[in-house]
């Protein structure tokens, strides 16, 4: 006769469940965390007693680590950092949530081979609790220096090969398209686009939104030309396309920045904005309400892609394996187009 099956060890979700609370929040009861009401960890701790559940040693000791530090490493290089308010943005939405625990915001510009062995020295002897990246280009080594630091690690933006476990992401293709469907319905049809740099997820996204509205309408894509999401880029992107396509009707940037820079090309050109040519930019940065005229814009929460990638790292910190998501984006129509 057979011997019985040992019943299953009780989950976290379970326990969660019969507490009547979030999983989040159970664990914080769990790891002792902060933030969780007398009576949220009194149920907690009941339903603990009563499911017999026991918790993974791992996930404590990963929760309970004593540094409270978690860097924010961004790959790009140190001018065009603090020149982009769009790391700006990230930075303050990221600060946001951590601001309701022990956790200190360390930011490091790893961008040269030095820098890049500076942060792997730094996560592999456990000066920081979590790893946070942002701006990430092709191969990026960043990406093999927090896999091999063993801590955990969420992603502000997609790598360009590869899906990570723990990401936070904004519908960069499904903006790009809303504002080329935009322009299309304003009676535009030769619609170019200054593009992101093609080693990144989000100027290839941004492109295909573009080209997937074109294909759509049964047009082909009138003209692109790469930039490399500075206002000099953007300028020098608008210039090339004018000469090549001088009756263009309508340009998208992949980015408030490029657009700007294509709007002083345009005005210095003799080409009124938006009667002969219509711009549309990306990511509705403080920017966008500054240009001349001011900027219609893809809106992308840029706060909260850092203020969500902070938030899941805590979780991953308080032992939760939080969900992965992307945001919405949506045009925000000003005078430009």
């Amino acid at each position: 006769m057979s011997s019985p099956v040992p019943s299953r060890p009780p989950t976290l979700d379970e326990v969660a469940e019969r507490a009547q609370v979030s999983r989040t929040v159970a664990s914080r009861v769990i790891n002792n965390g902060p933030h969780v009401s007398r009576a949220k960890r009194d149920a907690v701790e009941k339903a603990i007693r009563d499911l017999g559940f026991t918790p993974n040693r791992a996930a404590r000791a990963l929760a309970t680590r004593q540094t409270g530090v978690v860097v924010l490493a961004v790959s790009g290089d140190g001018p065009g950092v603090f020149a982009d308010p769009f790391f700006g943005q990230i930075m303050m939405g990221a600060s946001t949530a951590l601001e309701t625990t022990d956790l200190h915001l360390v930011l490091s510009l790893a961008t040269t081979g030095h820098g890049q062995r500076r942060l792997e020295s730094f996560l592999q002897t456990r000066g920081a609790d979590g790893v946070m990246l942002v701006a990430l280009r092709g191969d990026d080594p960043l990406i093999d220096i927090a896999a091999r630091s063993g801590l955990p690690t969420v992603f502000i933006g997609l790598p360009l090969h590869g899906t990570p476990p723990f990401y936070v992401e904004a519908d960069n293709a499904g903006g790009a398209r809303a504002a080329t469907e935009y322009l299309l319905r304003d009676g535009r049809r030769r619609i170019a686009m200054i593009t992101g740099p093609d080693d990144t997820t989000v100027g290839r996204e941004r492109r295909r939104g573009y080209t997937e509205a074109l294909t759509l309408a049964g047009l082909r894509p009138y003209a692109t030309e790469p930039g490399d999401f500075m206002e000099a880029g953007g300028a020098a992107a608008m210039r090339t396309l004018l000469s090549a396509r001088p009756d263009l009707d309508a340009v998208l940037a992949a980015n408030d920045n490029m657009a700007a820079g294509a709007l002083r090309v345009l005005r210095d050109a003799g080409r009124t904005v938006p009667g002969d040519v219509a711009v549309v930019g990306f990511d509705d940065l403080p920017i966008a309400l500054h240009t001349d005229p001011k900027l219609t814009t893809v809106h992308q929460p840029v706060q909260s892609l850092g203020r969500e990638a902070a938030r899941m790292l805590i979780e991953l910190l308080n032992g939760a394996q939080p969900d992965s998501f992307i945001l919405p984006t949506k045009v925000v129509v000003r005078e430009s187009a």
